[in-house]
């Protein structure tokens, strides 16, 4: 079974920057998207600092976001990435079919992937995804790097909100008209 410890607060910053992104699109009637916890079992807490520092997950999670947008159900995931280069391994395959069976509700899925050398977000649509974990499934890359990305999918703070992702929503609508 897998187990959690300090290094479960990776990608907290990101997460935190989306859940301010959203509070304000709520806020703004733009959307309803909400954080969705992964259930841990605590096994050692730190007293003095009331933090849990080794727990066991009680179940496979399936994405970290999940909602509403403009009537729009969406579901996405957040990750960090430090180099140009991002594994695949980084993303469950659990998750993977999580989304495609959320595609195939109706709804729209994708990866919010921030690159902090370059300080830039990425949209990964479900699509995109798919097309590098078939090739990684068909014995090639295990990754992908940023240059192979598409460029219109990628945006930086802007437009009084820390993570705009709602305009590249958009986009990949408009792409599969």
């Amino acid at each position: 079974m897998p187990s959690w410890n300090s290094r479960g607060l990776r990608g907290s910053t990101l997460e935190e920057l989306i859940n301010k992104t959203l509070e304000k699109y709520r806020e703004s009637g733009l959307c309803l998207i909400q954080k969705i916890p992964t259930p841990i079992t605590p096994i050692k807490i730190d007293k003095e600092n009331r933090h849990i520092t080794l727990a066991y997950f009680e179940q496979k999670s399936t994405v970290d976001y999940i909602g509403v947008v403009q009537g729009i159900p969406v579901c996405f995931d957040a990750k960090e990435c430090v180099k140009d280069t991002f594994a695949l391994q980084n993303i469950h395959e659990h998750q993977v079919k999580f989304m495609e069976e959320f595609e195939k509700q109706g709804g729209i899925s994708f990866i919010l992937i921030y690159f902090t050398g370059k300080d830039e977000y990425y949209y990964l649509s479900y699509n995109e995804l798919q097309k590098y974990w078939s090739r990684m499934q068909n014995g090639g890359r295990k990754s992908f790097r940023y240059d192979e990305l598409n460029t219109k999918f990628l945006f930086i703070s802007g437009n009084g909100v820390f993570v705009p992702f709602l305009e590249t929503i958009q986009k990949d609508l408009d792409m599969r008209d």
